[in-house]
């Protein structure tokens, strides 16, 4: 909880804001695929609809043995977890560190790539108190990672709420509570030593939630309708998500550590919610993770940082039926667990897209969707297998001795696949990503007795479920089979109203 007492450390001068301006390379965008629930796709599907959507990096809560082995050989590159559950243990003796790694990590690293692991999440707030372990175990890990030379490969850090800070607005006076320095100091000088990010949540979902009446839903969803203005600094901010980083880098000004990254491990909207949580629909999922992706594509960074490279993971992948609390607790996911879409969403960061509140609209307008020439045989090769088996398409017109089968070429067959996914779901610039092998076309593409569809249709009758896949097509077709207790109240009714 915010409050108005002295903090950890006193504010930041307003010519300190010089020392945060650095060059930077480009911000990465992954999302957080969680499990808790019990109607999700099995975990080689999940790695074929990430893989579709051209999504490189995937934050996991623990080290999963079929999900490890799911993403063998897809280039996606993985966070894993480490429960708080499991603190003690690690952080009591080395052996059980190094057991840890040689049965969760090296038996799939590095043909499964995993970049991040993140010991323990959100410790602040977990009701059982193992603050006191987490140094301790990110340091036996890292020295386990150190035995088998993959500490330069693979980096050791925690993720945190908010709540560890004692106070965030306005942001030149953040600064952490003094409470959790016992631990938080040492582990921001490992983190330092060892060239690892502080990971933080970030849910401006949750500010406008608990104090909409000093919260504008503009300010917390991207939508510039007011600036609010930092006293202190004079720095002008358009966006709920900014002042928050904000006040994690002042916090980490005021304790020394300039040039630490901050990567954002967790941050979303709730696509549904209660009676009570009006806010909580697709419409503000949609138009919150669409602003925040181009945020970071585009490295607009922060008021104190401008251009600041920052990574962020999306909350979450799929809707998770078994997380307990308020309605908008289980409703977070951008796909449904049959892998549709709840509403569209740009990955490029480039464009805009359409508010929809289902998976699906209507009408193609004349396009086309058609494998693109400058896609990779590989690329087209995973698409197709996709879109024929949990994209529900209809491929029987490929089959041998079918209207859609000459010409028998990867290329013809996936244009096909393509076009069909892309006006079953909408017709939209999404449905025809298939990870950039797929590409529209005013030119109809129908030749002889092969007919592309233009209405959401296929052959007459939309597909319902998966199929089996022509013999030509698996020949294509490589194998694929190889989290939320946060506040954040702000008293800024001054500032924004």
């Amino acid at each position: 909880m915010m409050a108005n007492g002295i903090g950890l450390f006193p504010l930041i001068p307003l010519f300190a804001i010089s020392f945060f301006v650095e060059l930077c390379t480009g911000g990465k965008v992954g999302v957080c695929y969680g499990r808790n629930a019990d109607d999700l796709p099995t975990p080689d599907k999940v790695a074929q609809l990430i893989q579709l959507h051209s999504i490189k990096y995937v934050r996991i809560y623990d080290a999963n043995i079929q999900v490890l082995k799911a993403f063998a050989n897809t280039g996606v590159e993985l966070m894993i977890g480490i429960p708080n559950s499991d603190l003690l243990a690690i952080s009591q003796f080395q052996s059980n560190a190094d057991t840890w790694l040689k049965t969760n990590i090296l038996p799939y690293y590095p043909t499964t790539i995993i970049t991040y692991i993140t010991v323990g999440a959100e410790i602040t707030e977990s009701p059982v108190n193992v603050s006191s372990l987490v140094v301790p175990a990110m340091t036996n890990v890292n020295t386990a990672l150190k035995k088998v030379g993959l500490h330069k490969r693979i980096k050791v850090s925690s993720t945190h709420s908010l709540g560890v800070l004692f106070r965030s607005f306005p942001p030149s006076a953040g600064a952490f509570d003094s409470k959790f320095a016992f631990f938080l100091k040492p582990m921001l000088e490992f983190l330092v030593e060892n060239q690892s990010p502080f990971m933080i949540d970030l849910y401006p979902y949750y500010a406008y939630r608990d104090s909409s009446e000093n919260v504008s839903l503009d300010y917390a969803l991207f939508n510039p309708t007011s600036d609010v203005i930092d006293p202190n600094t004079g720095l002008v901010y358009t966006n709920m998500f900014d002042a928050q980083m904000d006040a994690i880098f002042f916090a980490l000004m005021a304790l020394n550590f300039r040039t630490l990254k901050v990567m954002v491990t967790e941050s979303g909207w709730p696509n549904k919610g209660s009676a009570k949580e009006a806010a909580a629909t697709s419409d503000n999922a949609q138009s919150y993770d669409t602003n925040l992706i181009r945020h970071v594509i585009n490295d607009t960074g922060t008021p104190a940082k401008p251009g600041e490279e920052i990574d962020v993971y999306i909350f979450s992948l799929f809707n998770e039926n078994k997380k307990p609390g308020l309605e908008s607790e289980r409703n977070w996911g951008l796909f449904y667990p049959d892998q549709t879409s709840i509403f569209s969403l740009d990955w490029t960061g480039k464009g805009s897209v359409d508010v929809v509140t289902g998976a699906n609209i209507t009408g193609s307008n004349g396009t086309w969707c058609v494998a693109s020439s400058n896609a990779s045989e590989q690329d087209l090769k995973n698409a197709l297998d996709w879109a024929c088996g949990p994209g529900n398409v209809d491929c029987s017109a490929i089959q041998p001795s079918q209207p859609c089968f000459q010409p028998d070429s990867l290329t013809s067959h996936a244009s096909y696949a393509f076009n069909s996914y892309y006006q079953q779901n909408g017709a939209t610039d999404i449905a025809c990503s298939f990870g950039g092998a797929g590409i529209k076309t005013t030119k109809d593409p129908s030749y002889d007795k092969c007919n592309y569809a233009t209405s959401g249709k296929v052959n007459g009758t939309n597909s319902t479920g998966p199929i089996s896949i022509p013999s030509t097509v698996q020949s294509f077709a490589p194998s694929f089979t190889n989290r939320l207790s946060l506040f954040f109240f702000v008293s800024i009714a001054s500032y924004i109203l």
